[in-house]
């Protein structure tokens, strides 16, 4: 199956999930996350209408947003970024938004080197709500105090929302919903719009889509198996 066929079934699903829970299909974006897949599989995404790409490791999103930086594609930035490599992150073209953001040390080094650069990025706060050791995030205790910092590190910096990953097994419901409750608490409290709630992979994105998701972050459904990596003999 192509890419392009494999994108409008992944959108049929989005549309059916999102009809099936009384939402409009528009009100969710799809990230084709490109982790491990190659310039040319992006372009032929990009030429099936998508337009928007995650990926998990920085030195790869910049070699490849500079790749492709003659495309429209816009980049985000989903997985978790170690203080060493902001320089690196915040020099990537057509990067729009970070996605991982959990910690106030990470917050302080974003707002230093775009006050250098004299740029701006719209981030999301990365929440943990899982309890499993093996995610990345900030605790849902945790969130306030880091909104603030954001919050504080304006004009560099700009609060978007939130993100999480459901949990690796077991009913992804009370975890999506714990992070919209969250985004909603936070929107009172801090009266800003925080338009982007992004929840939900292949696996629980209904239930993602029903708890109020905006945008859904799809890989495999999209470009097919990922590459398997060659192994030195």
């Amino acid at each position: 199956m192509t890419i392009a066929a494999r994108l409008a079934e992944v959108r049929n699903h989005i549309q059916r999930a999102a009809e099936a829970c009384g939402r409009k299909p528009a009100e969710i974006e799809l990230l084709a996350v490109s982790k491990t897949y190659s310039g040319a599989a992006v372009r032929e995404a990009l030429a099936a209408g998508q337009v928007l790409f995650g990926e998990n490791r920085i030195q790869e999103l910049s070699s490849k947003a500079g790749e492709l930086e003659d495309t429209p594609a816009r980049w985000h930035l989903i997985g978790s970024v170690q203080t060493n490599k902001v320089k690196l992150l915040c020099a990537v073209p057509n990067l729009v938004l970070v996605q991982s953001i959990d910690r106030q040390k990470l917050v302080d080094r974003l707002a230093a080197t775009l006050a250098e650069t004299g740029g701006s990025l719209d981030v999301l706060i990365q929440v943990e709500a899982t309890g499993e050791e093996t995610k990345h995030g900030a605790f849902p205790e945790e969130v306030p105090a880091l909104a603030d910092a954001v919050v504080a590190a304006a004009p560099q910096l700009q609060l978007a929302g939130l993100m999480a990953i459901g949990p690796l097994h077991g009913d992804p419901v009370p975890v999506f919903a714990k992070v919209a409750r969250l985004r909603e608490e936070l929107r009172d409290r801090l009266g800003l719009p925080l338009p982007v709630l992004s929840l939900g992979m292949t696996g629980d994105l209904e239930a993602a889509i029903a708890a109020g998701s905006t945008m859904v972050r799809v890989g495999t459904g999209i470009f097919g198996a990922r590459p398997t990596p060659e192994r030195n003999v």
